[in-house]
Formats: C-alpha cells, structure tokens, sequence
C-alpha cells in the first residue's frame, strides 16, 4: 500500500493589510482596506480589525467604510507585496522543492519526500511559520493534508496565524473529518449553484458522501461527480511546479469572486502599472502581453496578445492588457477570483529610440513613466499612481 502523501498549503494573513500594517506602524491595530478610492472601488484585503465590523474581500469600498468609517484605506503597492511574496516562496523552498504558487500570498508544498530530513507535517508547518514571522513580520495559516483540496480546506479552519491538520492516513477518518463542513465549501459550488444542492438536501459534505453517483449525476449534473471525490477527501492531483519564461507580472487573488467589469479593470491598473515599472527598472521591454483569469472554481485561462513593437510604455501594455479582458468578457464574462498580468522580456527594441517624427504623444507617456519611476525611487513605492482606467 503507498504511504499517504504530505501536502501543505500555506496562506499569509489578510496579506495586502498585513502589509501595509507592517510598514507602516500607526496602522497597527486599527481596521485597514486595501484598495482604490473611487466610487466604483472594491475592497482587495480587509484586515482583520476590520472584518470585526463586517467589511471583507470584493466588497464595494463604499459599502465598506459605510460599516466601518473610521477605515484606514491604503492604495494597494504591489511591487512591495511582489517583493515579500518572492521572500515568502523562498522560505517554503526551503522544506521542499515542490512548490505550486497559486497566487502571491498562498502555495501548495508537497512535503513527502522531505519528511526524512524536515520531520513530520506539523513539524514543517511550524518551521515555516516561525521563518514567516522572524524574517517578514507576517503570520501565515498552514494546513495539512494528503492532498491538495484537504489541505487548502485546513488551512481556513483556524486563521490567521493557525496550524491545521486533517487525517492523514484513514480515509474513513478523513470522510468522518470532512463530513461536517458545509457545501458552500466545496471548489466549484458558488451563489448561483448553492441553491441547486440545497434543493437535492445536500447541505453538508456529508451529505454529498452519501448520495448514490447516480443520483449525483441525475440531480447535481456530471461536474458534482469530481465534487463528491472531494467531499470523501479523495484527489489525486499532484503539486506543479512551472517555470515561466523570463518575464515580469504581478496578480492578485479576490477572497471572493467579483462580477463589476470595472472593479476588476481598475485592479487590472494597478498590476499593469507595478509590471510595467519592473520591466523598466531591469531595463527591459516587452512584446507579448498575458493577462491571466481565474474564476471560482479554480479554473484558469490565459489570454494573450503581441504588440507590433518592443515598449516598455505603461499605457500602452495597459491598453492592450485591457483589450484582452474587455474582448474575452464581452463574449464570455463570469465573475472572477484572480486576476494577473504577465510581460515577456525582450532586449529593448526601436521603440525607445528617438527620431526625427517621434510622436509627441509617445514622448510625454515617457517622462510621465520617468517621472513616476523616479518618485518611487526617491520616496518609497506606491507613493504615485495613475487614476482609474477608463471604462
């Protein structure tokens, strides 16, 4: 019989917030939401000061600071959570060279063949919490599993800054410890399709375990199938490490799905702007631009597109990283958990070169991308931005 495996999954606490409580002092202790300030705005991260008074992830920042109006609201800096996000994925390198980021501030670790020289789950978990408090100031939440679904559910049962571990080695006691938790839980099952299991009285993993597949099949569709595998703490997918071509991007991912095309466009600025200064500072340009799209039930798609030049101009990658989106929800949109943007580095290209018909236009987006650069040398990153893309 083989050995069950050791899967971490590891989540740093209200990320975003924690970082601005961290870097900046007076914010400690008090409620703080990440995000724009327009009126369309959504909350990024909620610290948990705040999510006492109710505010939380994709909530409108209105509605936000309607319940809590003595927020802090802090302009997001990705380029300061990208920074700390490569500092965090270094430390889980560490007890394992299995490592899946699923976005900046969360990782999948299969720690199987690491037991020998790290020790067991719970060992590693702890050693990868202390790194995370003494060498980034932040707490992160880790759970413990035989597979990747058991691990990422643990790792939510006692945040922030808690160890979580399921079953390991009895998949009746596994069943048993999924069996309470709510379906609403479950990868795949949202607002529009809750309601469907609720009317077939599947409340509870549980209750989906002990659904003949037939009756699953006839009443919840052929998806619900994979879900009931999980609802018994069955997965077999295994921990993917991807090495991406030389590039630069940045994403983030929604504690909810977010349906307002806006809000996620403005989020959309933000990346493009921290990817854009990256590529600069290494002096760099790009050509192919992705954005990259996850929605609730953890299924990603890409889209891409290739300039006709070598640019290493904010609005122009922002421009086309907004056509990629607003080309693929104008046919398909759904809500959406992640979204991220990814630059191709490329030798930098005739772009930058002046010429006797530089266009005027072109000239001032590059004292404007210099100035900006310049600023946040000077003063600190996240210091300037520019305002909300148009709709």
């Amino acid at each position: 019989m083989t050995a069950p495996r050791t899967i971490l999954h590891a989540d740093l606490d209200a990320f975003f917030a924690s970082v601005e409580q961290l870097d900046h002092p007076e914010m400690r202790g008090k409620p703080v939401l990440v995000g724009g300030r327009s009126g369309r705005s959504v909350v990024a991260t909620a610290s948990y000061e705040a999510r006492r008074f109710g505010c939380r992830s994709a909530m409108p920042m209105t509605r936000a600071l309607a319940l809590c109006p003595h927020a802090v609201v802090a302009t997001p800096r990705f380029e300061r959570y990208s920074e700390l996000s490569d500092r965090f994925m270094e430390i889980l390198g560490r007890y394992s060279p299995l490592v899946e980021a699923l976005s900046v501030d969360e990782a999948f670790i299969d720690a199987t063949g690491s037991r020998l020289l790290h020790g067991d789950g719970v060992t590693i978990a702890r050693a990868i919490r202390a790194a995370t408090q003494t060498e980034l100031g932040l707490t992160v939440s880790v759970g413990i599993g035989s597979n990747k679904f058991v691990a990422k559910l643990a790792s939510d049962m006692n945040k922030p800054d808690g160890i979580t571990e399921s079953p390991l080695d009895n998949s009746s006691l596994l069943a048993n410890w999924l069996a309470p938790i709510g379906i609403e839980r479950m990868w795949g099952i949202g607002p529009k399709s809750l309601p469907r299991f609720h009317a077939a009285k599947v409340h509870t993993f549980g209750d989906l375990q002990l659904m003949a597949e037939h009756d699953v099949l006839t009443q919840l569709g052929p998806h619900a199938i994979d879900m009931r595998s999980r609802a018994l703490g069955i997965d077999s997918r295994a921990v993917e490490t991807v090495r991406d071509r030389k590039g630069v991007g940045h994403e983030t991912t929604f504690a909810d799905d977010v349906s307002d095309q806006e809000s996620i466009l403005e989020t959309l600025l933000f990346l493009v702007e921290s990817a854009a200064r990256r590529l600069r500072g290494s002096g760099s340009t790009t050509r192919r631009i992705t954005i990259k799209i996850r929605f609730g039930d953890f299924e990603t798609i890409t889209r891409s597109t290739t300039l006709d030049a070598d640019t290493d101009r904010t609005l122009v990658i922002l421009a086309a990283a907004k056509d990629l989106f607003k080309r693929w929800a104008a046919r398909e949109f759904v809500a959406v958990r992640l979204i991220g943007v990814r630059l191709e580095c490329t030798a930098p290209g005739d772009e930058t070169q002046a010429s006797l018909f530089a266009d005027p236009q072109a000239e001032r987006d590059r004292t404007v991308d210099r100035v900006a650069d310049a600023i946040e040398r000077k003063f600190g990153k996240g210091m300037i931005g520019r305002g909300r893309p148009e709709p």
